[in-house]
């Protein structure tokens, strides 16, 4: 699932896939916006992302998307 971070004072947003589904994404987020910690992910490729939680300006989860298999997108 792709997720979107924009950060306070930042021109650009941080893009990433990860393989945690929607729920598990916005407990983390919360739990980072409530404690004041950072925010810590892995994406699919095993980088981390690290913001710290007082700069976030919004996080964007998308849509879970369903992988089609075969030749014709209807």
């Amino acid at each position: 699932m792709e997720v979107k971070i924009g950060i306070q004072n930042v021109g650009r947003e941080i893009v990433f896939e990860s393989a945690l589904d929607a729920d598990a994404v916005a407990k983390i987020v919360g739990e980072a916006i409530s404690k004041g910690s950072d925010l810590r992910f892995t994406d699919e490729k095993g980088r981390q992302i690290i913001v710290p939680g007082n700069a976030l300006g919004y996080v964007e989860i998308g849509a879970e998307e369903v992988r089609r298999v075969g030749f014709g997108a209807l």
